[in-house]
């Protein structure tokens, strides 16, 4: 009988082991998937500023969005990573173990997150390792998501290098610091005020948003944008369906995104054993996703098509249905997402043109679809959400719930990390000449004077001579 129930112990130990590397292996390949998918995010982007540009500057548009995924992927490994789990606690705590999940603090970082000395082995190969490396991944892509965010509102007029310089410092730096504070267990943000960002409404869109707007301000309008009464002249871009697509291809893209954000079911994946969290570890099902991100997308749509029927608007309205959202995915119903969506998609063609009345040429609206619907979207979360736990199974006692004053707070802090960085780098570039396209290579095209290659070589406009 003795022999029997050893067997069966270790029969039973046998399986649960089994169980746990499927899991595992199960765990790495869904993060690893996200990776792609998101990939799929720049290849909208493309898409979208390529065709919102004109003829004679498509290439140079493509070549930023290039440049600023590369960068930012490269940045992010080098230090970005690092910024990520040093920064939670600030400004209240930076010792090693900081914070009630000893996840934090500069040199929890130093040993996890730089590709040199012994946290190396965690920035690299390593068989016994199966998740730093996709979780790095995926972060990774949010970081190189947020620097082409900002990037659209810029075309035709900045200078590439100056352009790189900006998309490093908001793609490794600028939301990096954001997601430390409010987008990780121990960020002083979500133990001290209750915040709450599930789907980086706040941590990404708006940040990267005004960052865009900070930029703005120094860069300058496009040549032509505006007449000497300050009326503003509409400059279109060349390809209306090409930018319509792109922005159809961010969308997919997010469902990647979104999924990236939630911890699945398992031991060492996530702070509860059988069910999957947020960030936060509080609950979350991709169930959730797979309603809310439907209807989000719709309500956005719908919102824009009331007050324009312009589809350039009604489809940046789908992805602003999205941001508005993204903050309480996880804890909104379908009668929510619909009725924030839906006020968003209206919300954005009324702003745009209001903050184009104030003298900003923003080419895409960038700033008003993610910077004030993102923060729209953060605020939101405090009137429907208000009294959710904000941390989950482990939270000490005491710690906030979402409220309203928190998510206010926040909205605040994602502004400043968003359009004080923008402005001051920007300002310093442009005092160093590095920031502005000349008036003459404008008029020319940017193409012509800074890329060896023709978008259209057999030429879309069509020759003067032969209409003679």
């Amino acid at each position: 009988m003795e022999d029997q129930i050893l067997a069966l112990t270790a029969e039973l130990a046998a399986v649960k082991s089994a169980a746990q590397v499927t899991n595992t292996m199960f765990a790495e390949a869904y993060y690893y998937l996200t990776i792609p998918l998101m990939v799929i995010i720049h290849a909208g982007f493309l898409l979208y500023e390529m065709g919102q540009t004109r003829v004679k500057n498509v290439l140079s548009s493509g070549i930023k969005n290039l440049l600023a995924f590369a960068f930012t992927i490269i940045t992010f490994y080098l230090f970005g990573w690092w910024f990520y789990w040093a920064l939670p606690t600030f400004p209240y705590d930076l010792a090693a173990g900081a914070g009630y999940m000893e996840i934090s603090g500069i040199a929890y970082a130093s040993a996890i997150a730089l590709p040199w000395g012994d946290s190396a082995q965690y920035m690299g190969p390593n068989m016994g390792d199966h998740s730093s490396g996709v979780f790095w991944g995926a972060f990774a892509l949010f970081a190189a998501t947020t620097a082409s965010i900002a990037s659209g509102a810029l075309i035709e007029r900045i200078q590439t290098v100056g352009f790189v310089i900006c998309a490093i410092v908001l793609g490794s730096f600028a939301w990096v610091v954001a997601a430390a504070w409010a987008w990780h267990a121990d960020g002083w943000l979500v133990t001290e005020f209750g915040f709450h960002d599930f789907g980086a409404a706040g941590l990404v869109h708006a940040v990267a948003g005004f960052f865009a707007l900070g930029v703005l301000v120094n860069l300058g309008p496009r040549i032509g944008k505006f007449n000497a009464d300050g009326s503003a002249n509409k400059i279109a871009g060349h390809n209306l369906p090409l930018t319509i697509t792109g922005l159809m291809l961010i969308i997919v893209g997010f469902f990647g995104f979104l999924m990236a954000c939630i911890i699945l079911p398992g031991e060492g994946w996530s702070w509860y054993g059988d069910a999957g969290t947020t960030i936060y570890g509080t609950p979350m099902t991709l169930s959730a996703l797979a309603f809310n991100i439907c209807l989000a997308a719709s309500g956005g749509i719908i919102g824009a098509w009331v007050f324009t029927k312009d589809p350039f608007w009604m489809m940046s309205g789908c992805l602003a249905g999205i941001i508005s959202t993204a903050s309480g995915l996880d804890i909104y119903f379908g009668s929510h997402v619909i009725i924030i969506s839906i006020v968003a998609g209206m919300l954005i063609k009324p702003c745009a043109d209001w903050l184009e009345g104030l003298g900003i040429d923003d080419a895409v609206g960038a700033v008003t679809v993610h910077g004030t619907i993102g923060v729209f979207g953060v605020i939101m979360l405090g009137v429907f959400g208000s009294g959710t736990p904000a941390l989950g199974a482990y939270a000490p006692e005491g710690v906030a719930t979402v409220n309203l004053f928190g998510q206010i707070v926040g909205a605040g802090v994602m502004f400043l990390l968003g359009f004080v960085p923008g402005y001051i780098v920007s300002w310093i570039l442009n005092k160093a000449g590095m920031l502005r396209i000349p008036d003459a290579v404008q008029i020319q095209g940017l193409d012509a004077v800074k890329v060896p290659a023709q978008a259209y070589p057999e030429s879309m406009v069509s020759d003067e001579s032969d209409s003679k």
